[in-house]
């Protein structure tokens, strides 16, 4: 992870791309709370592509983390320990995204994660690979991201969001999950339409 993404957790690009990235992930992702019960849909679940490779290698659930100077995590750990039944966690957080949550596009960071259970053969291949192409293609869409990828340690913040986040809406999420985060290459990555 380079170090402005480490210590602000944005790659500090101004691309015009980044900036259409992330309001359309903001859209979505609202939408998706409101009017699919927080499922994860097209919008949030690319596909994956290792280097030199043709066929997919899969899809994963991303998560689109608050910068560090806008996290909410705090809030949405104290939501997860309000209370032991999964179906109010779920109702509260859906509550809690549908609203503002996703409203500043700008309070958020271009680096993506996903979680993997522990000793994932598929996160040990995505790591070791260390770039992939990531294909979100929903809503007449279509991005075409190229990331550098990185292992998460258990205390960096986007590690921290994104199991606070994960927690609301899976309880049993086993101890040791590993965190990928997936920074965009915003110069080798693309749109179509293409968006400005």
């Amino acid at each position: 992870m380079t170090a402005r993404v480490a210590t602000l957790g944005e790659s500090g690009s101004s691309s015009p791309l980044r900036t259409a990235f992330l309001k359309w992930q903001c859209r979505v992702r609202q939408v998706a709370m409101r009017d699919g019960a927080g499922r994860p849909g097209d919008a949030v679940t690319p596909t994956l592509y290792l280097p030199g490779h043709d066929d997919a290698f899969g899809r994963i659930v991303t998560v689109l983390n608050r910068a560090p100077a806008h996290s909410l995590t705090p809030e949405m750990t104290h939501m997860a320990a309000r209370t032991n039944d999964p179906a109010q966690r779920r109702a509260a957080a859906l509550e809690y995204f549908s609203a503002a949550y996703y409203q500043s596009a700008a309070r958020f960071s271009d680096v993506l994660t996903a979680t993997f259970p522990p000793g994932s053969i598929m996160a040990a291949r995505i790591r070791k690979s260390q770039k992939v192409l990531l294909i979100f293609n929903a809503y007449a869409q279509r991005f075409t991201l190229s990331c550098r990828v990185w292992k998460l340690a258990s205390h960096n913040p986007f590690h921290e969001a994104t199991v606070a986040h994960n927690v609301l809406f899976n309880p049993s999420l086993p101890p040791g999950i590993e965190v990928l985060g997936f920074e965009p290459d915003w110069n080798m990555s693309t749109s179509d339409p293409e968006m400005s």
